[in-house]
């Protein structure tokens, strides 16, 4: 389907209006009009876009600001913002690869942080057996916080079973957990602990939740100051700074998005009692439907969701996405249509 509007909360597809259940846009920022007056205003102070290396010898005050805001709530040492998270991932790569470690990788781990030479961490549904021997060796897993066709943050109480002699480097992809999960949407960096964690690294999209074009890397000073000097960083354009100011003069604004979208959860989910095939979660704002024949019949009932064929997986995802801006009366037609699934 082509559109000529931005899909919020409706969708206009061929002169119809529908209601839209769709995308990634979780706190409903790309469309209020403060955040929008908030970006005009970042734009207006820093230039539409700065196209020039981090590394040059003018550096803009606003990066400093903003990676400051980030780590302080992420619970990192430090962090580093980048035009996508896409290139946080492959950067983080990049370094990592140099370290001499073996990579291993969670189900369905995301491309961005998947490593070419990465093992599946497990095999038969175990652990992989090099894992639980006594070879001492660094190692490096990557994992998304929260997987593609799941409502819940990922465990890590694999982690506990790991053996001793590995020091473990845990990347994580937070680009659908920043700004929904946590107690003010750090996300769940902060929260994963294990002895056998030497380092950990954030790496996420500011494009989800957020609404701002850009990716952030999280980690302890070290690390931060080592893929600063990366060559693909160095060499690769800064994340628009007038994205950042309009992220450090929008923090009320996220803040009641984020109590707007629990509101919404709390009044579809507490008591939704649908099909087993639905998955779903009131702290998170995804439902999954297991199975493809779905959307047509959200489609008959005049509601759009999230449809197609993504990375990894066999068949085509369906995902039903709420947002900050659905109504009271969106969410009652949503509910009507899912329990009659």
């Amino acid at each position: 389907m082509i559109v000529e509007n931005f899909p919020d909360r409706t969708v206009i597809v061929d002169g119809k209006e529908y209601l839209y259940f769709g995308g990634t846009a979780y706190l409903g920022l790309p469309t209020n009009p403060s955040f929008q007056q908030a970006l005009v205003n970042g734009i207006a102070k820093w230039g539409s876009f700065y196209g020039s290396s981090r590394q040059s010898n003018i550096k803009l005050s606003v990066f400093e600001k903003a990676e400051t805001l980030f780590a302080k709530q992420i619970g990192s040492e430090k962090t580093l913002t980048t035009s996508s998270g896409t290139l946080a991932g492959k950067l983080v790569l990049e370094s990592l690869s140099r370290s001499k470690s073996t990579f291993y990788h969670y189900p369905k781990t995301h491309p961005a942080v998947l490593h070419a030479e990465s093992m599946p961490l497990f095999e038969n549904g175990k652990l992989h057996e090099d894992l639980i021997n006594n070879t001492e060796e660094h190692i490096v897993i990557t994992v998304d916080a929260v997987l593609a066709l799941d409502v819940a943050p990922t465990s890590f109480q694999f982690l506990n079973h790991i053996s001793s002699s590995k020091h473990i480097t845990l990347v994580i992809d937070e680009s659908h957990s920043i700004g929904v999960l946590g107690t003010n949407g750090e996300g769940i960096f902060k929260s994963i602990s294990n002895k056998n964690i030497k380092r950990k690294v954030l790496v996420a999209s500011l494009g989800k939740a957020l609404g701002l074009s850009g990716g952030v890397i999280a980690a302890d000073i070290d690390f931060i100051e080592t893929i600063k000097k990366e060559a693909l960083f160095v060499s690769s354009s800064c994340a628009s700074p007038g994205y950042l100011e309009c992220y450090l003069e929008s923090q009320d604004i996220i803040k009641n998005q984020q109590r707007k979208l629990k509101a919404n959860l709390s009044f579809l989910l507490e008591d939704l009692k649908a099909s087993t095939a639905l998955k779903f979660n009131i702290n998170y704002p995804v439902i999954y439907f297991e199975g493809e024949s779905v959307y047509d019949y959200f489609l008959n009932q005049g509601i759009i969701i999230t449809n197609f064929k993504y990375p990894n997986y066999t068949g085509l995802m369906s995902r039903i996405v709420i947002n900050a801006n659905h109504t009271i009366a969106d969410l009652t037609e949503l509910k009507q249509v899912l329990k009659g699934l």
